[in-house]
């Protein structure tokens, strides 16, 4: 008969099997869990945003309805969003006075008396300014996507592009055409650098501003469709300048 006691001083086999489903079961919970953390996770920041807008928006519009409007006052609940649909009808409702005659030349009026004012007038011009610019339905400003080489030779960032310089900026620049750009900061694109550059080495893109954003926000990440076609044309760049500097 053949003896299985294990020898003084042999491995217990029991103690170096390891079942595989154990190990197995643990990566299962583990991709479990990562799945459901990317479908919760952008659902639940797209809920916190959306319910803070909500929230703000009602904190500044509700204190202006009058009390016998609110829904508050008969139900025994509290109704978000009343704040965001007043906005919304008020602004439309602004907007339809502001296209007719009588709209307009109340505007006309108003702006008048913010003209006299010293302090407040520089504030109105340069927050209309920039809503006209931002939200303009016939303004390209914003809204278009380039390439250019920041912060060395070689190395390409993204940028939106701006109005060009206008009034004593012209002048002060050369005769050659410029562009205003705006070049974002990762992961927040809210902040970045403003700066003026020749038309010529601003490589416009066919990236739209939201793909744009994104691939901003994600360090890369997140690639857009038009990666392939970023990528060949600042091959492209590339090669245009070693051969002008190979001419030179």
């Amino acid at each position: 008969m053949t003896d299985f006691t294990p020898r003084p001083g042999a491995p217990d086999a029991g103690a170096l099997f390891v079942p595989p489903k154990s190990r197995t079961l643990g990566a299962r919970l583990r991709n479990y869990f990562l799945t459901g953390l990317i479908i919760a996770g952008p659902l639940a920041v797209t809920a916190w945003i959306v319910w803070w807008f909500i929230n703000t928006i009602d904190g500044w519009v509700t204190p202006l309805i009058p009390r016998v409007l609110q829904p508050d006052r008969y139900l025994p609940f509290h109704v978000p969003g009343v704040g965001v649909i007043v906005a919304l009808a008020g602004l439309t409702l602004l907007g339809f006075l502001a296209a007719n005659l009588a709209g307009r030349t109340l505007i006309r009026l108003g702006e008048a008396i913010l003209d006299r004012m010293p302090i407040v007038r520089g504030i109105y011009k340069s927050a209309k300014q920039i809503f006209e610019t931002v939200f303009s339905q016939s303004g390209t400003s914003f809204r278009r996507v380039g390439l250019v080489e920041f912060p060395t030779k070689g190395n390409w960032s993204i940028v939106f592009i701006s109005a060009p310089p206008s009034g004593i900026v012209v002048d002060a620049l050369a005769e050659e055409e410029h562009l205003g750009v705006f070049l974002p900061c990762t992961p927040n694109p809210t902040t970045g650098f403003f700066f003026y550059l020749p038309a010529r080495e601003v490589i416009e893109i066919p990236m739209t501003p939201d793909e744009a954003a994104k691939l901003i926000m994600s360090a890369g990440l997140i690639q857009p469709e038009t990666h392939a076609k970023l990528a060949a044309i600042a091959e492209e760049m590339k090669r245009q300048r070693l051969e002008a500097g190979e001419a030179a």
